[in-house]
This record gives structure tokens, C-alpha cells and sequence, in this order.
């Protein structure tokens, strides 16, 4: 049996032909006859101004066209460089901002120097003037003007003592008797305060000189020379009544030191010797016997 003859096979092509494609014109970059793009990319839009809204942008990061000639700008916390800062508020800029902040600090300390200067602030130093605060300002204080008034001697007077970084301070109070009593007649009580930190002035001044402000029916003169100012503080109505009071109080500050003396009598209708020294000799007694107690507390 024989075998028919078979038909030759067909002819392979030598290139494989062109696969259809979803975009219908070459494509842009591929090359054409002599090797060049068929159609090259278009170029991005121009708006009027000449930017380039369409170009890459400059990230946090890279450095662009100026900061590639400048070198390298860092910023803050190690993120890396980042664009240069724009012309006119650059390193300029920054150091006016310095020179400010300079110029704000050397203004501010300024002020404060002048402002402890001008109150007296915690740096200065006490002004005592040599005065002392004794542990017995009974023993220490002068008071020989009322002997004649008031002759005899208290047997138990009262004193305090306080001594502080800030503060020292001594007291006294003790009773006037006068010939033959057995209880006292009147009292005298004696206060010195040598103030080491602060300056009392302002306070001094708002206490004594408004005296009459807070205490109705009292009043208020200025004694001259003792210490840097005094004060005369006074009520009396022994004049008026048979059971009327006397109060009189002499404060003085001598620098940074303060000192009162204060006389205080009350009068009754039952008291067989109602009378009493008169305002005007209490007075010049307190003067006095401040002048030597003062000059005696800074012997």
C-alpha cells in the first residue's frame, strides 16, 4: 500500500506580526525611522509670568537650583537639608532677630537693676546705725523724766526679747507709782526693732502719719529732731471727765531702726487722787527720755 504524498508546511514568517495595542499610536517613546521618538512628549503648559506650575516641585529635602550653588542648608533637628531660605530674609533676617533678642535682655536686666536700686531691694544692707536690741530693755531705757510724778520703782516690770536674721527686738512695760501707792497709777511701755532685711520707711510713715485715719478721736504732729522722723500720737480726755484717759505714744525711726514710747493713764471717780500730768508735760517727758534712751542703745 502506498503512502499519498503530503503538502509541504507553510512558510514561517521571519518576524512575528504586530500585536494589536489599546493605544492607538506608536508609542511616545518609541523610536521611529532613523532612530528618533515618532512623536516626542509635549512640553507642560507655560502660564503667562513664565512659571511652571507644572514642573517637578522642590521637596523638603532636595535642594533646588540656588541652594545647589550655594551648598547645603540644614534645617533644625537633624531632618536634613531643605531649600534655602528666599533672598532678603535669610541670614540677614536671623541676625536681626539675635541682635533683638540681645538687645531685649540687656533692657530687661537694665530694668531690674534699677528697680532693686530704687526700692532698696534684698541686696542692700541694713541701715542700724549702731543701735542694739538689749535682752533687758527695762534695765537699758531712760525714763528718769517721770521720777518726779511717779517715784517709785515697779517691782516686777515685764521684758521680751526676740533675735532674728530678719529681726531683733526688744520690750518693756512697767507701772508708775506714785508716793504711796500700792498698785500703779499709770503705765509706760518701750519698744526698739533694728529691721535687718527690709527697709521699714514706707510702713512707718503709713502707720504713724495716719495714725488719726484708724483711730478716730486721735492726733497726729511731727516731732523734729529725733531720728530721721517722729511722731507724736495722742488722745486725751482727762480734761473733759473724772474717768478719762490719757494716751501718748512717741515713734521714731532712725534708719532701719524703729522705737516707741508709749504713756497711758485711766482715770476713775472712785480714785482718791484723780489727777494726772498734764498732755503737754507727757510730751516733753516722752522727748526727753527718748533722746537718752536712743543715744544710750548705740553707746
Amino acid at each position: 500500500m502506498s503512502t499519498p504524498p503530503q503538502s509541504p508546511p507553510p512558510e514561517q514568517p521571519s518576524e512575528p506580526p504586530a500585536q494589536p495595542s489599546a493605544y492607538p499610536y506608536p508609542h511616545p517613546q518609541s523610536p521611529g525611522p532613523g532612530g528618533t521618538a515618532a512623536f516626542p512628549p509635549p512640553a507642560a503648559p507655560t502660564p503667562p509670568g513664565g512659571q511652571n506650575f507644572y514642573a517637578t516641585p522642590t521637596l523638603v529635602g532636595q535642594p533646588g537650583p540656588a541652594q545647589a550653588a550655594a551648598g547645603p542648608y540644614h534645617q533644625p533637628g537633624g531632618y536634613g537639608p531643605v531649600a534655602a531660605p528666599p533672598a532678603g530674609g535669610g541670614a540677614g533676617g536671623a541676625g536681626r532677630a539675635v541682635l533683638w533678642a540681645v538687645v531685649g535682655a540687656l533692657v530687661a536686666s537694665a530694668a531690674w537693676a534699677a528697680g532693686v536700686f530704687l526700692i532698696g531691694g534684698r541686696g542692700a544692707d541694713a541701715d542700724l546705725r549702731g543701735y542694739t536690741a538689749p535682752s533687758n530693755l527695762c534695765s537699758s531705757a531712760d525714763y528718769s523724766s517721770f521720777k518726779d510724778e511717779y517715784p517709785q520703782d515697779d517691782d516686777s516690770p515685764t521684758h521680751s526679747e526676740l533675735e532674728d536674721a530678719a529681726l531683733d527686738e526688744s520690750y518693756c512695760n512697767l507701772g508708775l507709782e506714785k508716793s504711796g501707792s500700792t498698785y500703779s497709777d499709770a503705765y509706760l511701755s518701750i519698744e526698739v526693732s533694728l529691721h535687718k532685711k527690709t527697709d521699714p520707711a514706707p510702713e512707718f510713715t503709713a502707720k504713724w502719719k495716719n495714725y488719726a485715719q484708724s483711730r478716730k478721736g486721735y492726733d497726729v504732729d511731727t516731732v523734729t529732731g529725733i531720728g530721721d522722723e517722729a511722731y507724736l500720737v495722742s488722745e486725751d480726755t482727762t480734761d473733759t471727765s473724772d474717768s478719762g484717759s490719757m494716751d501718748v505714744t512717741l515713734a521714731v525711726r532712725d534708719g532701719w531702726v524703729t522705737y516707741t514710747m508709749n504713756y497711758s493713764v485711766y482715770l476713775s471717780s472712785y480714785d482718791e487722787d484723780d489727777t494726772s500730768p498734764k498732755l503737754d508735760e507727757v510730751t516733753d517727758w516722752l522727748k526727753t527720755d527718748t533722746g537718752a534712751t536712743l543715744k544710750e542703745l548705740r553707746s
